[in-house]
């Protein structure tokens, strides 16, 4: 979010708050990136705030509640109030049930697993509207070909970026297999380490495809737990969302913090990637 947005949305998500009941002398701010997430205190509430007009809000909430209803591993809205959107100032505010962080930290492949396909069983039985994964794929294809963009991106590493999209895609798409609702980016900065076990959060790149393309953005030693997954296509997938996310590093508009450092880094990683798996990965 940009900067000088940010102390209204505080102000919105703490309005708000105040308005249903709770106390909210204090704001911290947890996260802030296309949207922002803050700690209300005292009555300890997470606020997720986000502009008006790019927002998915209500389908977050009524997902999180039929996942939650089916026993999926999920965070959930703060029960002491109806779970709606709410709108002021220009931004729409949800509030979730805020969850204490508790140790390790560090989460172990096969817990991180098996909650992933208990979150995968609950999604697949779910008929809700999600753009195919294909959609976010061109997204990052369109990026890499507008200049005025991308003004920063070599010749090379543009061509290296756009190549590396529509061959992945097509390869991937080939392969056919079954697909289905997915949570569209459950790494882990998305799971919650807390007192119920891992809980996954943040569905607004909720979309259609293989698990493989979910299990892509987790650590690469989760997938060696996922049961019955395609290892060839996770390899896959696992260059084709590295390629997907260092084109967003190189937005102009891009607001992850080092986020032009990690796009090089990341440049080098696909190189490397290739190189090792030379012209298999396309197969």
């Amino acid at each position: 979010m940009e900067a000088a947005d940010v102390p209204r949305a505080v102000g919105a998500a703490r309005s708000i708050a105040s308005s249903l009941g709770l106390t909210t002398d204090d704001a911290i701010v947890l996260h802030d990136s296309n949207k922002l997430t803050l700690r209300l205190l005292p009555c300890d509430v997470l606020a997720r705030v986000a502009p008006a007009a790019r927002q998915v809000a209500r389908f977050e909430i009524d997902l999180a509640q039929r996942l939650a209803a089916s026993g999926c591993p999920v965070a959930v809205p703060d029960p002491r109030v109806e779970p709606r959107v709410h709108e002021r100032d220009g931004f729409v505010v949800t509030l979730w049930s805020y969850y204490e962080p508790v140790t390790p930290h560090e989460i172990s492949p096969a817990a991180y697993a098996t909650a992933l396909e208990r979150l995968h069983a609950g999604m697949r039985g779910l008929d809700v509207p999600a753009p195919h994964y294909t959609d976010r794929v061109e997204q990052a294809q369109r990026l890499v070909a507008d200049r005025n963009r991308t003004p920063a991106l070599a010749d090379a590493d543009r061509e290296l970026l756009g190549d590396t999209l529509r061959r992945l895609r097509r390869v991937i798409v080939e392969r056919g297999g079954a697909e289905q609702l997915l949570h569209g980016e459950p790494h882990p900065g998305n799971v919650l380490t807390t007192e119920n076990g891992l809980l996954f959060v943040d569905f607004e790149t909720c979309c259609r495809g293989p698990v493989a393309f979910d299990l892509a953005h987790a650590p690469e030693e989760v997938g060696e737990h996922y049961p019955g997954v395609d290892q060839d296509m996770l390899r896959e997938c696992r260059i084709l969302v590295l390629t997907m996310i260092t084109a967003w590093r190189w937005d102009r508009d891009d607001q992850l913090p080092d986020g032009s450092r990690l796009g090089t880094e990341w440049l080098g990683r696909i190189r490397a990637a290739l190189d090792r798996d030379g012209p298999d990965v396309f197969g």
